[in-house]
């Protein structure tokens, strides 16, 4: 079981995102999330993480999966990522800081641009089948590349 989570919130064409002031990827745009606690199955971490972050409740996912590599000792280590949909009358103002960071719709095209530098590691490669694909998915990442399988 991984520690941690990561949250993609669309509604239409755009995913609520989360540019973090803190460590490990302070400074740019990821989705919403955090540690899974100890009581917790990753879905209710999941479920508990959006609402500390964001204020919205959601109740079911769309799609999830497992993102999965090896770290610099040579473990397995990983995060569980979710996308959630959300009602598109939903009002939600933004730009809106958080303890966070800042917290903002953004397009998916501008998430998925090839040149885009500012979106968290793997979320290219892993974005597009969750938004495409209802269910549970396992991306395998090895010295940084994914691993077909």
């Amino acid at each position: 079981m991984f520690k941690y989570t990561v949250c993609f919130i669309k509604r239409k064409n755009r995913i609520l995102m989360l540019n973090r002031e803190k460590a490990p990827i302070m400074g740019v745009w990821n989705g919403v999330g955090g540690k899974v606690e100890k009581d917790e199955s990753p879905d209710e971490g999941a479920l508990r993480e959006v609402f500390e972050e964001t204020g919205i409740r959601v109740e079911t996912y769309f799609s999830k999966g497992t993102v999965r590599w090896e770290n610099n000792n040579g473990e397995q280590d990983g995060i569980y990522v979710y996308l959630f949909e959300i009602d598109e009358d939903l009002k939600y103002e933004i730009p809106l800081k958080t303890r966070e960071g800042i917290l903002d719709w953004k397009s998916i095209d501008w998430i998925l641009n090839p040149q885009n530098l500012g979106i968290a590691e793997m979320v290219a490669q892993y974005l597009p089948v969750l938004l495409s694909e209802k269910g549970s998915h396992l991306f395998t990442y090895k010295d940084g590349q994914p691993i077909i399988s």
